[in-house]
């Protein structure tokens, strides 16, 4: 049918149109720490704001080998190892429960090996007392922070979407 049309545009549905839906290119592939009941804290739309500025989501295992959320099975596609080889480019550790003391030693080291590499680590709600306690920061005002971005000996706090967006630009 659309063939047959005299309409000098095509379809909006048509992914190749000027005027479709492109998703933004992808900079930088980012590990996300698995922990049950992982949320993003006073930041809802934080995923959303990270894919849209080019940082690719994958799973990354801390304690168990997969993770059930909601009826879905979700696997790991990152490990701890990616960070040692650089093929994560940051470490994020969304709020969320651990479920034994091998779950917060298994987070513990991620946090650490990616401290050591020099990887950013970003943090939300609860995730950001659990990397301060990993890499023994004192907890101050930015414990109860929605959101921070660990970059070396520096912690930056992240109140507002602008601000994680901001961030997520530096992340190469």
């Amino acid at each position: 049918m659309f063939a047959q049309r005299k309409a000098p545009f095509t379809p909006r549905s048509n992914p190749g149109s000027r005027y479709g839906y492109r998703a933004p290119p992808i900079r930088a592939r980012v590990g996300l720490a698995m922990r049950r009941s992982m949320t993003f804290g006073d930041l809802p739309d934080a995923e959303a704001v990270l894919r849209s500025n080019g940082l690719s989501l994958a799973p990354m295992s801390v304690g168990e080998a997969g993770m059930n959320v909601g009826g879905t099975s979700v696997l790991a596609t990152a490990q701890v190892s990616d960070i040692d080889n650089g093929a994560l480019k940051a470490l994020i550790v969304p709020a969320g429960a651990a479920n034994d003391t091998t779950d917060i030693a298994a987070l513990d080291d991620a946090i650490q090996h990616a401290q050591a590499k020099g990887t950013p680590v970003l943090a939300f709600g609860e995730g950001v007392a659990d990397v301060l306690r990993a890499l023994d920061r004192t907890t101050d005002v930015s414990a109860d922070a929605p959101a921070v971005m660990v970059s070396g000996d520096t912690v930056e706090v992240l109140g507002t979407s602008e601000a994680l967006a901001d961030a997520a630009r530096r992340i190469q």
